[in-house]
């Protein structure tokens, strides 16, 4: 599998703009130089866990954001059942919210960060 280091800095140099930090100010969150950040976020680098672990406890986000198009597909069926619990004691009402939240949360995916469709 190859991991498409562009991408994954792509949406750490989004998250950072998004969030008001300066490649200055998450190099001092997350313990890399800035020229890390800049070779991260051009995607010229790949990086080890825990470059990934100091961007996202900086950027307060979980790693799963930026690497949603690695995660291997047969981690679907889990992905599955953790919706089917969260959503198993849920009211008519609660559903309904939660349906509507996921249809937009799915828009917003597609339109900023538009994974690779399934083959």
């Amino acid at each position: 599998m190859k991991i498409n280091f562009e991408e994954i800095g792509d949406r750490i140099r989004r998250k950072r703009i998004e969030r008001h930090i300066t490649q200055e100010m998450l190099s001092e969150m997350s313990g890399l130089s800035i020229p890390q950040i800049s070779r991260i976020e051009c995607g010229k680098s790949d990086f080890r866990m825990q470059a990934l672990v100091g961007i996202c406890n900086a950027l307060q986000i979980t790693a799963d954001l930026l690497l949603y198009d690695v995660i291997d597909t047969a981690a679907r069926p889990q992905f599955e059942r953790d919706l089917a619990r969260i959503v198993d004691d849920c009211s008519d009402a609660e559903l309904r919210a939660i349906v509507d939240l996921a249809a937009a949360a799915k828009d917003i995916l597609r339109r900023n960060f538009a994974p690779p469709a399934d083959d």
